[in-house]
């Protein structure tokens, strides 16, 4: 007979290595796993009827679980997590590994097009979902702004930023500015604020001009209303989503339909799915959410890993992966944290 096991946290070596071989052989075949096949592979020198008395104390304590169609046991999202935290036997990726895909990313021309391509690339390599957080526009430094008078009360800005993105933003402006005006607040601009992000552009124009005390000229007036008009952040996209479909059949696609229907249209309004990433945000390497710990209902069969990805110290976004709970977690992580170390070293280039 078993000794009872009271917690998960009280697992001895022999229910350890039981529960490892039995979430691998399930992740591996995805069919519940018996006693008779942990007898044959689990590499112990214990009798079925010992086994099953193990598995049954892993049920009652919520690691396992057992289908109504199987005599088997199949993992629950809290065996997984005990697998992942404690189990799992996982390497760090390959310095190879990082360059290769760091290589792919650079060759890219525009961010945008980088961080659509770490997005593929998660997907094509895991065969999952990739997700890739797209920064916000005033988290990078602009290197140089240009106006041009549309008409007497608007005037198109030219922003090019360090990473090499150009925005071209249409601004309406308090009164008529000449093409003389707009070229002496372009260069003041420029002399005094290039290599700074546009929200601290707006708090030192702000903070300057208080601070002076004194009646502020027509020009600089105007210098301060375009620029607070021109420097708000832009209604970017906010997340790159590749490989929906990659969920769908095969052998570790998502078997329920409706859930499947659910999570599509989490991927379509995003909302909930970047209130999870952004919490990723200040995570120290990769985290793991496994079913229903990531909050979202629709993902309830699914595991999302991610990771953030930075510049200089600054973190920038966040990048996973969406698959089913029955995954190649050692395969995954090293992917995604992979991917985020390949990202980190393209976006530094970038921005600087």
């Amino acid at each position: 007979m078993s000794r009872k096991i009271a917690s998960q946290d009280t697992l001895d070596p022999r229910t350890r290595q039981l529960l490892r071989a039995l979430i691998g052989r399930y992740i591996r075949d995805g069919e519940p796993v018996g006693s008779q096949t942990l007898a044959r592979h689990a590499g112990l020198d214990v009798s079925p009827a010992t086994i099953r008395n193990i598995l049954a104390d892993l049920e009652e304590i919520g690691l396992l679980a057992a289908p109504h169609t199987s005599a088997g046991r199949i993992p629950t999202a809290r065996g997984l997590r005990v697998f992942v935290d404690s189990l799992i036997e996982w390497r760090p990726p390959g310095e190879r590994q990082i360059q290769l895909i760091h290589e792919g990313l650079a060759a890219q021309a525009s961010t945008q097009e980088v961080l659509r391509e770490a997005s593929s690339r998660l997907s094509d390599i895991s065969h999952f979902v990739g997700l890739v957080t797209v920064p916000r526009r005033d988290r990078f430094a602009f290197r140089h702004i240009d106006f041009v008078r549309l008409d007497e009360r608007r005037v198109l800005a030219i922003l090019v930023f360090t990473d090499g993105e150009v925005q071209n933003r249409a601004v309406e402006v308090p009164r008529p500015l000449s093409a003389g005006e707009l070229e002496w607040i372009a260069n003041y601009l420029n002399q005094n604020y290039a290599g700074l992000g546009l929200a601290e552009i707006r708090e030192r124009l702000v903070a300057e001009l208080d601070g002076e005390r004194r009646e502020v000229d027509r020009r600089m007036a105007a210098t301060v209303a375009l620029a607070q008009a021109t420097l708000q952040p832009a209604d970017d996209e906010d997340m790159l989503v590749s490989g929906q479909t990659k969920l769908m059949g095969g052998a570790q696609g998502l078997a329920d339909v409706e859930r499947l229907r659910e999570l599509f249209e989490a991927f379509q309004r995003k909302s909930e799915l970047l209130q999870v990433l952004e919490g990723c945000l200040r995570a120290d390497g990769v985290r793991l959410f496994i079913g229903e710990e990531s909050g979202v209902t629709s993902m309830e069969q699914c595991t999302l890993i991610a990771a953030p990805y930075a510049s200089g110290g600054r973190v920038l976004g966040v990048l996973g992966v969406i698959g089913p709970t029955r995954m190649d977690y050692d395969r995954v992580i090293t992917t995604v944290q992979a991917t985020a170390q390949a990202l980190s070293r393209t976006m530094a280039e970038r921005v600087g």
